[in-house]
């Protein structure tokens, strides 16, 4: 808990996060982030497998996939289903190696008839976020890009800061005046993105794959993250490293009408189930059972309590199509 401060110099915390990751040379635009931390995405070919099946069962034929990273689902896919129209959405040039089938863009579609899927996307939605301080007001926070020191801005209803922020946090994260030191990053940029992917949805669906937070489970200091070279590290908008926070997925869900589900249960209505194989086969066919073993020990891992099946598909079905688990 700290006293509030005069002005700053500093930059918000949205300002900074902005220009570590998407700057002229962020962090997005320079590396791969899988050489940084791991997605669904990563962990197998299953869950590409998954969004294939997505994809049939909705009758659709175009992939879209924003935050695509280097490419790797798209890939997957295309290996998969080559029949099937891709297109990875990302700030970064695209990756050498990638089949030459997969298109690449920098910008959104203006509309899309098929699936867009973002994996981990919205958690890298530069937000504000903002302090209760002593007084009883709640603070827009400012942070120094090289050191990381934090300082308090002005407050939140202050009127050069726009009323928008205040109006989410009453509604989705409301902090208590007599809780002072507690924190919320404010929703609104990630409602904003979300719901400009959804209107580019002509006819399909639009899935956001995120870790995040109801209401009822907001963290009382925020969840803001760093992470380098496979290992969390100091939270710093440098452009050294990544810049996340969980994401209010009930905010987003009700600015665009949407499902929300676990992971866990989104994909196992897609066909990807952890249990393991008979163990009478292991005699039978010694190979089939260990590649069967290794399969369900690949989805045992993205369904998972505690770890990635606790992540939260957002689903909005666009049209006359439906998910599994839209009804």
């Amino acid at each position: 808990m700290r006293p509030e401060p005069p002005p700053t110099d500093a930059p918000t915390w949205k300002t900074a996060w902005d220009a570590a990751l998407y700057g002229p040379d962020g962090f997005f635009r320079r590396e791969s982030p899988a050489a940084h931390f791991r997605t669904s995405v990563h962990t197998s070919n299953r869950f590409a497998e998954a969004v294939v099946r997505l994809v049939r069962d909705a009758g659709l034929d175009t992939v879209v996939d924003i935050g695509a990273g280097r490419g790797e689902l798209l890939a997957a896919v295309h290996a998969l289903a080559p029949d099937l129209e891709l297109l990875g959405v990302e700030v970064a040039r695209r990756p050498a190696g990638l089949p030459d089938a997969v298109a690449w863009t920098t910008a959104l579609p203006e509309s899309v008839d098929g699936l867009m899927i973002a994996n981990e996307w919205l958690d890298n939605i530069p937000c504000h976020v903002v302090e209760m301080a002593p007084s009883g007001r709640a603070h827009v926070v400012h942070v120094d890009p090289r050191t990381g020191e934090e300082s308090l801005g002005r407050p939140l209803d202050h009127d050069s800061v726009p009323a928008s922020l205040a109006a989410w946090c009453e509604r989705w994260w409301p902090l208590s005046p007599a809780a002072p030191g507690t924190r919320a990053e404010v929703g609104t940029t990630r409602d904003a993105a979300w719901a400009d992917v959804v209107r580019r949805v002509t006819r399909g669906l639009a899935v956001a794959v995120d870790y995040g937070h109801t209401r009822d489970t907001r963290p009382p200091l925020g969840s803001l993250r760093s992470y380098r070279d496979g290992r969390e590290a100091q939270v710093l908008p440098d452009g050294s490293r990544d810049v996340t926070a969980h994401v209010a997925v009930d905010a987003v869900a009700d600015l665009v009408g949407a499902t929300v589900l676990p992971q866990r249960e989104a994909l196992r209505a897609l066909g990807v189930s952890g249990a393991r194989p008979d163990l009478a086969t292991a005699t039978e066919d010694p190979a089939g059972y260990v590649r069967a073993l290794s399969r369900a020990g690949e989805a045992a891992e993205l369904t998972a309590a505690g770890g990635l099946g606790d992540f939260s598909w957002i689903v909005t079905a666009v049209g006359d199509v439906a998910a599994p688990f839209t009804g």
